[in-house]
């Protein structure tokens, strides 16, 4: 069993141990981390699980980002620890910080990832929104938390200076 809390300053090292547990090596070489350079996550979205004896098993983050002038949320990194994995973590993370977005009145969300796997919270390919490269097209994938949110927001993804 997992509680999910917002992420605090003292979580900071051991979600970022968790990352480099999960990804590969060179994880910040990738296009989205790009967008993330000296922008700060939205802390309110940022959301942490723990273990009855307070072990970090899960942990996402969220950014603000720019497609074509539209405010957009990047949905990333999304982690669950190994030893965690196949018991519904990474979909609750998905789902409650989701549902914090569309309360917050945020219109969209954006990733890179399996769209098989994102399919069911909701998010589809986006056509016409450009990652920096190199990313391929088919993994940049979008949900809107209003309807057609997505409708006619198109171009190159940036980020967003401003929060």
């Amino acid at each position: 069993m997992f509680t999910l809390a917002q992420e605090t300053r003292d979580d900071g090292w051991e979600v970022e141990a968790l990352y480099d547990t999960c990804f590969a090596p060179g994880r910040q070489a990738l296009s989205s981390y790009r967008l993330r350079e000296g922008v700060p996550p939205i802390a309110a979205l940022c959301v942490v699980a723990r273990d009855e004896g307070g072990h970090m098993g899960g942990a996402i983050r969220y950014w603000p980002v720019c497609v074509g002038g539209a405010r957009a949320l990047l949905l990333g990194p999304v982690a669950v620890h190994p030893t965690a994995q196949g018991e519904g973590l990474g979909g609750a993370l998905i789902r409650e910080t989701l549902a914090r977005a569309e309360a917050m009145g945020e219109a969209r969300v954006m990733l890179v990832g399996d769209a098989p796997y994102y399919a069911r919270f909701g998010f589809e390919r986006l056509n016409g929104v450009e990652m920096p490269p190199p990313t391929n097209p088919e993994r940049v994938l979008g949900c809107a938390l209003v309807p057609g949110a997505w409708d006619g927001v198109a171009g190159e993804v940036e980020a967003a200076r401003n929060g």
